[in-house]
C-alpha cells in the first residue's frame, strides 16, 4: 500500500503563494533546468535539473491519486480534468460544481478531508496519495492521515501571503530527520510523520 504525502513548493519564509494566489518565482525551478519532465499535461513539460528531475519522477510515476481543496481546483479550472501529475483528482468540497460529471468525469468531489484520503487511497491502490492543496494539508495533518510530509524549498521571501502550514489542532507534530536533495532554485525536504 502507498503512502499519503504533502508537496508543496514554499518560499523560505513559508508561504505557497502571495496574497494574490500568485505563484511567480516559486515555480521558477520547474523551468530552470536542463532536464525535460514530461507531464500528463500535452500542453506542459517541466524543465529541471538533476536533483528536480529524480524528485519529480519519484513523484509523478508513484502517485496514484491527487487531493486538492476546491479553492486550488477553480482557480486551475480542474486542469481540465487531467492533472499534470496523470492521477486521478480528489476535490474536497461542501459544493460540486453543478456540471461536474460532464466537465471533470474524472475528477471525484467529496465532503471532507478523511473521505478524500479514504476515496484516494481506494483509487491509488498500491500507489501513493498526494495532497497538494495548504488547507488541506492542514486539516490532513490534524487528522493524523498524512505519512510523510515534502517541501520543495525556493529561494524567495514573500513576507506575506498563503502559508503551506498553519496552526495544529493537536499542538506540535514530530517528524524525522529530513532527507534532502538540493538542486537548482529548490531544496527538496521530505520528512516522515512519527507514529
Amino acid at each position: 500500500m502507498g503512502k499519503v504525502f504533502t508537496h508543496m513548493t514554499m518560499s523560505l519564509d513559508g508561504f505557497v503563494a502571495d496574497p494574490d494566489d500568485g505563484i511567480g518565482e516559486l515555480f521558477e525551478w520547474y523551468e530552470g533546468g536542463e532536464v525535460t519532465v514530461p507531464s500528463a499535461s500535452s500542453e506542459r513539460s517541466l524543465q529541471v535539473d538533476e536533483a528536480g528531475a529524480q524528485v519529480l519522477h519519484e513523484w509523478i510515476d508513484n502517485t496514484g491519486a491527487l487531493i486538492a481543496g476546491r479553492r486550488l481546483f477553480d482557480m486551475t479550472n480542474g486542469w481540465g480534468d487531467k492533472h499534470p501529475v496523470g492521477a486521478p483528482v480528489v476535490v474536497v468540497t461542501h459544493h460540486a460544481p453543478e456540471d461536474a460529471a460532464q466537465r471533470w468525469p474524472n475528477t471525484t468531489f467529496v465532503g471532507d478531508v478523511a473521505a478524500a484520503v479514504t476515496e484516494a487511497k481506494r483509487i491509488a491502490g498500491d500507489k501513493n496519495v498526494t495532497i497538494a492543496s495548504s488547507t488541506i494539508i492542514q486539516q490532513a495533518l490534524d487528522l493524523g492521515l498524512v505519512d510523510e510530509v515534502c517541501v520543495s524549498l525556493v529561494p524567495v521571501l514573500f513576507g506575506e501571503g498563503v502559508s503551506y502550514f498553519g496552526k495544529l489542532a493537536k499542538g506540535h507534530l514530530l517528524l524525522d530527520d529530513p532527507v534532502v536533495v538540493p538542486g537548482r532554485r529548490a531544496t527538496h525536504l521530505s520528512y516522515k510523520v512519527r507514529r
